[in-house]
């Protein structure tokens, strides 16, 4: 009896390890495919169709994108993101020291950080999602270009309701592609993002107005900076 009972704990322990290795590899493959092609869709995209949110997206190329749009996520989300590999440490550490003593919660997640979160995982808290956010932050830093980071962030993150994408929120509410954005236009597209199901954009809510007039102070701040010219072209 025990004989047969460490067989079969001998053949679970096997099956578990080709199992863990062959989900090894095909989230590499993965991850090195999308270097080049845009995810077919996220988890994040299908829940907001299952939930009744709707899915508009439309991918579109990064020379395709205004460099305005490109700044003011930068200016918005992440003003770090060419300098840093993947996490904001100072900001991880000022999001704790704020959560310790507040009720309302501060993030400090850069883009790369959230292009791991937005294509790879799921929505919400807990140390499980966290984890693996780390894991796939430090594979996208080490296989993809900054530029294609980017590029991802614009394409696949929640902008409105529904709304995935630069160029989808470039239609919805300016009825114009993302190439041609305005600085101001792109600006308040990015005011909305701590919060794209409430804020509204166009007509812009008041906390997307004042928002809006600060990105757009970060924006003349940040474009000379010869690390960012890079990746607005």
């Amino acid at each position: 009896m025990a004989a047969k009972q460490e067989t079969f704990l001998r053949r679970t322990w096997r099956f578990l390890k080709r199992l863990c290795i062959i989900l090894f590899l095909l989230q590499l493959i993965y991850l090195l495919l999308l270097k080049w092609v845009d995810p077919p869709i996220t988890l994040t995209q299908l829940g907001s169709l299952l939930s009744g949110n709707g899915l508009k997206r439309d991918y579109v190329n990064y020379k395709d994108m205004s460099p305005y749009a490109k700044l003011a996520v930068i200016a918005s989300e992440d003003q770090l993101f060419p300098d840093h590999n993947g996490f904001d440490f100072k900001s991880i550490e000022k999001a704790m020291k704020h959560n310790q003593k507040s009720k309302s919660l501060h993030g400090a997640s850069t883009l790369s950080q959230q292009v791991a979160k937005n294509v790879f995982l799921w929505q919400g808290r807990s140390w499980l999602r966290k984890g693996l956010e780390v894991y796939f932050t430090f594979m996208i830093e080490l296989l993809w270009s900054k530029k294609r980071i980017l590029e991802v962030y614009l394409n696949t993150v929640e902008m409105g309701k529904g709304v995935f994408g630069i160029q989808a929120a470039s239609k919805q509410f300016y009825k114009k592609s993302a190439k041609q954005l305005t600085r101001n236009e792109a600006a308040c597209i990015a005011a909305a993002l701590p919060n794209p199901r409430v804020y509204r954009v166009n007509p812009p809510s008041r906390y997307v107005a004042a928002r809006c007039g600060w990105i757009v102070r970060q924006m003349y701040n940040l474009q000379n900076d010869p690390d960012i010219q890079k990746l607005l072209q």
